[in-house]
């Protein structure tokens, strides 16, 4: 097993552990969003949080931000059902440079419908690109498709997608993350949480403000397998500020 292949193994298994310590959650009935909080004492950021994900993006202040540094040379690793979306691993290599931090690359996973709205706009799907810091601090860019046209990049790993809950696979499509992102990479940037459980908060929102398209049989692929809703509802944004 060479050292690519054992990375990719171990990242599997730390992620069985972690599903299989996990309490149960989903996104209805009585394991659903409106009881996440109430689950687990690991979860109870779902409920008592003031900075949580996702919101409503509207009245963004002008803030002059800096163009996004993002760094994206390799390809994707692996591919996963883990019974809440799709989630496609990536080899080392891919980095974002954000207050003068390097954020790697750790996954990209998929909601539909979309999580966060702009100016009370809902999309029907939507990507999240998370990085972390060697800290574990996390950034996520955000990418909202149109249904229109087919996506090049979701074409390339969409005939790969697993149907099956809890398996994994080795993805053969060549894909970088910059195969999902429009060419204008404009954004809002926000502080918020993770929108699944734990609901951590601290996590560095950038969505980008130009949407890409998918076709309806891509968006309803992946809605097949999920057989449900993948979005947490929108949140209060309390205080926080929204820039541009």
């Amino acid at each position: 097993m060479n050292k690519k292949q054992l990375a990719l193994f171990s990242g599997l298994m730390l992620w069985s552990a972690l599903v299989s310590a996990s309490p149960h959650w989903s996104y209805g009935g009585d394991d659903g969003p409106a009881n996440w909080g109430r689950l687990s004492p690991d979860f109870s950021m779902c409920e008592r949080g003031s900075n949580q994900s996702p919101i409503n993006i509207e009245g963004a202040l002008k803030a002059g931000l800096a163009p996004l540094q993002v760094d994206y040379a390799a390809h994707g690793a692996d591919i996963v059902n883990n019974g809440h979306t799709i989630q496609i691993g990536f080899e080392p290599g891919n980095s974002l440079m954000l207050d003068g931090t390097s954020f790697e690359l750790r996954q990209v996973h998929f909601h539909a419908p979309s999580e966060n709205q702009i100016e009370g706009v809902s999309f029907p799907f939507e990507a999240h690109l998370v990085h972390a810091d060697k800290n574990g601090k996390l950034a996520v860019i955000a990418i909202m498709f149109n249904m229109g046209n087919a996506n090049q990049g979701l074409g390339a790993i969409w005939p790969e997608l697993p149907t099956a809950q809890g398996s994994a696979v080795k993805l053969t499509a060549r894909i970088k993350p910059a195969d999902l992102m429009p060419a204008n990479l404009g954004y809002y940037r926000f502080s918020g949480s993770l929108t699944t459980p734990p609901c951590s908060e601290g996590v560095r929102w950038l969505v980008l403000k130009t949407p890409v398209s998918a076709s309806r049989a891509q968006i309803e692929a992946f809605e097949k397998i999920m057989n449900q809703p993948t979005n947490r509802p929108i949140q209060a944004l309390n205080a926080r500020l929204v820039v541009q």
